[in-house]
């Protein structure tokens, strides 16, 4: 027997949305997730049919709830608890092209710096923190 109502961040851990309970909890309460467009806590009741909202990192998905479950189930399974919306779906694909499309972050360091690099490096850094500060 199916719950007919379940916690978001239950919800949002046995779709697999998030590896653990507490993580889950953690993007309930951070306000990562919405629920019908309203942020909400992690103790908020989510319901077949409701719009989930979930942010993790860069990606934005949209999914619509098809099934609640209190326990975390196979990744299979928890493929058919929500169906992502299509406007949802076709955000995520442009995002990944424009990532895919990025140039690449990297450090153009030669290696370790030497004391000097490091010194100035340091200074630099600590005028930054005391230009933020004033």
């Amino acid at each position: 027997m199916t719950p007919e109502r379940v916690r978001i961040d239950q919800w949002l851990w046995a779709a697999r949305f998030a590896k653990t309970r507490a993580l889950a909890n953690e993007a309930a309460g951070g306000g990562r997730v919405k629920i019908n467009g309203a942020t909400v806590k992690p103790s908020r009741e989510v319901l077949v049919g409701d719009t989930v909202e979930v942010v993790t990192g860069p990606v934005r998905k949209t999914v619509v709830v098809r099934e609640v479950v209190r326990r975390r189930v196979s990744a299979a399974v928890a493929a058919t608890l929500y169906e992502e919306t299509p406007e949802s779906i076709a955000a995520r694909e442009e995002a990944a092209a424009v990532r895919r499309l990025a140039e690449p972050l990297r450090f153009e360091g030669g290696g370790r710096p030497t004391k000097r690099d490091r010194r100035r490096f340091e200074a630099e850094r600590e005028a930054r923190r005391s230009r933020d500060l004033e």
